[in-house]
């Protein structure tokens, strides 16, 4: 990180609050300061504006500045709007003037092949005072009316009591996509982060929280410029009970070959971001649709306790759509207790059956007092949200009484209960921006699409429940690792992780038929032999399982040693109820990423495995087994043996502690499998490999 860039957390103390809410705006440049000062005028700016131009009269009907010292005082905030070599001259003017903060809007940074160090003396004349951008479009402050925006929008300036969300982008392109947005959602804030050279994503979201008027913040990032800032964020977040979704983007390679195991093929950049984004306690959105709709309910009802649901309907088919849907969702509709389903029965026509999802019919249909009486007794239900489907007719020709006397009915229910409610319209153009609106007034959160609604109703959710955990330790920080990597065989391998209490099978290392013979004796029973020094073994048929007599064990014995200097000899361990992969690799942000998967090639072929970040607790890593597709074996599906879950965490944590003490050295580590017996007989790892860069001490040996 850049020594000149804001700390995290700096907010409104380094001048943030100024450049954010300003009161005197300077912008500099011909068409595209012209463009902001018309969009101030759109909105209503109602302070100080001061255009500056070398050669300009006027620009946008008010006197040019011949220059920025010629201001006639300092501004909270300029835009500067000229090319990249005359923007740094212009930021370094601004600071030695004291200015609050500017928008550096020129491309050709960064993202160009010579721009590198045109970025770097751009904050170097920054000299502190904040800058966002370049290569941005600035942003919005809907609240206070203050558009440092070169650009037409589709927003509209907030009244003075309302709150709203704040939108940050990587993207000014999607950022003046989403204000042309149709679904009634308040923003408080679009601001666009370009190449983020001083403020990345997480500073600028850092101050936004300072204004209690934003209600939640969406965030769209393709990487994390700043772990520290993004986990100062996480803090302040959940101190102020303002819940944060992420539309991550970019899922970008490991940048290494993964010879050695399967564990880099699979937990890659975006299994670390989701990692991340998991213990932040922020949820994530896979889309734009998905981000809006996600940051509408938050808005309306914040985080939410859970994903129990209720959902009421005048037709089966869309309670149908609505259940098929969920079944790809965390969201659940639980079944209606006899009482409470009892007296939603006493409601409604003797013709309609009550359940989870409920066709109420349309006997009632336009009685509002008939509406609420049901409404009212279902929403009494345990739900941690009531949905009502209901898609308005056009407008243009069309009559929606009935529909607004159906939205009625149902704010009345859910005021009279205290439910958290949300109307759902199965088609995005059947929910009106106008009666979207008017449902946010009334408390109700108006949600468009299904999938949508039920993403963001399990966002919601997964944000309540990260906010009722105990707040996570910050993730370890990545060490520099030495140059020339050094894989440990299997042997050595698991000697290693045996030191910190992970079960290995008895056995040894022989390089003759005699010394395996021998080990196979001791260690008594069946035996396995493995070639060491070899990856993917099984590929490479380079194992032979059950071995019992001293000829078998002789001739794979002289098999294995064509293909390496040693052979493995340990016990054959049969009783194993599952395996399980458990991984590390290294991100060059995040540190290590402990992968936890089904065993063997099932983890790549069913996609099935969990990334956390170090240091992981106990609670953690038995989440993560229960988000296994594997989960029912660990439980002993259809009548077969539980395992030892408690082993397998046991040894999970143990190989964990074993990567936080040597992370400074430590690259890739695979088990594969970690074999799990029956419940009380322990877990063991059946195969292990570690991969090193161990730091030459001065001395010359190298530390492993």
């Amino acid at each position: 990180m850049n020594a000149r860039r804001l700390a995290a957390g700096s907010g409104p103390s380094s001048g943030l609050a100024r450049l954010l809410r300003p009161r005197r705006i300077a912008v500099i440049g011909g068409d595209a300061a012209a463009r902001v000062a018309e969009q101030c005028d759109r909105m209503g700016f109602d302070g100080a504006l001061w255009p500056v131009h070398p050669t300009r009269e006027t620009v946008a009907g008010r006197r040019a500045f011949r220059s920025i010292d010629a201001l006639p005082g300092t501004p909270d905030a300029a835009f500067v709007g000229v090319n990249r070599h005359a923007t740094i001259d212009a930021v370094a003017a601004l600071s030695r003037l004291g200015a609050g903060g500017a928008v550096c809007y020129a491309s050709g940074f960064l993202e160009a092949a010579d721009g590198g160090r045109l970025q770097r003396d751009l904050v170097d004349a920054a000299a502190g005072m904040p800058i966002i951008g370049p290569n941005c479009y600035g942003f919005i402050n809907f609240l206070d009316g203050t558009p440092l925006w070169p650009d037409q929008h589709g927003g509209r300036r907030l009244d003075p009591a309302e709150r709203g969300v704040a939108i940050i982008t990587q993207s000014s392109n999607i950022a003046i996509s989403m204000t042309m947005q149709q679904r009634a959602l308040p923003v408080a804030y679009m601001v666009t982060a370009g190449n983020q050279a001083q403020l990345d994503v997480s500073c600028l979201a850092l101050a936004l929280l300072d204004d209690a008027r934003v209600s939640a913040i969406g965030l769209h990032v393709a990487g994390f410029h700043s772990v520290a800032g993004f986990e100062a964020l996480a803090r302040r977040a959940r101190e102020r009970k303002v819940p944060v979704v992420v539309m991550k983007t970019g899922r970008s390679a490991q940048g290494r070959a993964a010879e050695i195991s399967h564990t880099a093929t699979i937990a890659g950049s975006d299994a670390g971001a989701q990692a991340f984004l998991r213990r932040l306690g922020f949820a994530r959105a896979e889309g734009i649709p998905d981000l809006l709709e996600t940051l509408k309910l938050l808005h309306v009802h914040g985080a939410l306790d859970g994903a129990r649901l209720g959902s009421m309907s005048c037709s089966g088919g869309e309670a149908s759509v609505l259940a098929d849907t969920a079944e790809n969702a965390e969201a659940m509709f639980p079944d209606l207790a006899p009482d409470h389903a009892a007296a939603v029965s006493a409601t409604v026509h003797p013709l309609v059956t009550v359940s989870n999802p409920f066709d109420y019919h349309t006997f009632s249909w336009g009685n509002e007092a008939a509406l609420i009486e049901t409404f009212t007794a279902f929403a009494r239900g345990r739900f941690d949200a009531t949905l009502l489907v209901l898609d308005f007719p056009r407008p243009d020709r069309c009559d929606d009484a009935d529909w607004r006397t159906a939205r009625d009915a149902f704010a009345t229910a859910m005021g009279a209960t205290g439910s958290k409610g949300i109307i759902v319209a199965t088609l995005g153009e059947n929910l009106p921006e106008a009666r979207a609106a008017e449902m946010i007034e009334r408390g109700i959160a108006p949600l468009a699409g299904v999938s949508e609604a039920l993403a963001a109703i399990d966002c919601a959710a997964a944000i309540g429940a990260a906010w009722r955990s105990p707040a996570p330790e910050r993730i370890l920080q990545p060490d520099c690792l030495g140059d020339e990597p050094v894989v440990l065989d299997e042997a050595a391998s698991k000697a290693l992780l045996a030191t910190f209490g992970v079960h290995v099978p008895a056995g040894g290392v022989a390089r003759d038929e005699d010394a395996a013979v021998g080990i196979a004796e001791s260690v008594g029973g069946a035996v396995v032999l493995k070639a060491l020094g070899i990856a993917h073994k099984t590929e490479r048929r380079a194992v032979r399982l059950a071995l019992r007599e001293p000829r078998e064990i002789r001739q794979a014995t002289r098999a294995l040693l064509c293909m390496g200097d040693a052979v493995l000899v340990e016990r054959f361990e049969p009783d194993i109820v599952v395996e399980l992969l458990v991984g590390l690799s290294r991100d060059p942000q995040l540190g290590l990423l402990l992968t936890i998967g089904s065993g063997g090639t099932l983890v790549e072929l069913l996609a099935d495995s969990v990334t956390l970040l170090l240091p992981v607790t106990e609670g953690e890593v038995r989440d993560a087994l229960a988000m296994l597709r594997c989960a029912p074996l660990l439980d002993g599906h259809r009548g077969r043996e539980a395992a030892d879950v408690d082993a397998a965490v046991e040894a999970i944590l143990a190989i964990a502690r074993f990567a936080a003490e040597h992370r400074s050295q430590l690259e890739e580590l695979d088990v594969n499998p970690l074999g799990v017996g029956p419940r009380g007989q322990g877990a063991v790892a059946l195969d292990a490999l570690i991969r090193t860069r161990p730091r030459t001490e001065a001395g010359g040996e190298v530390d492993t």
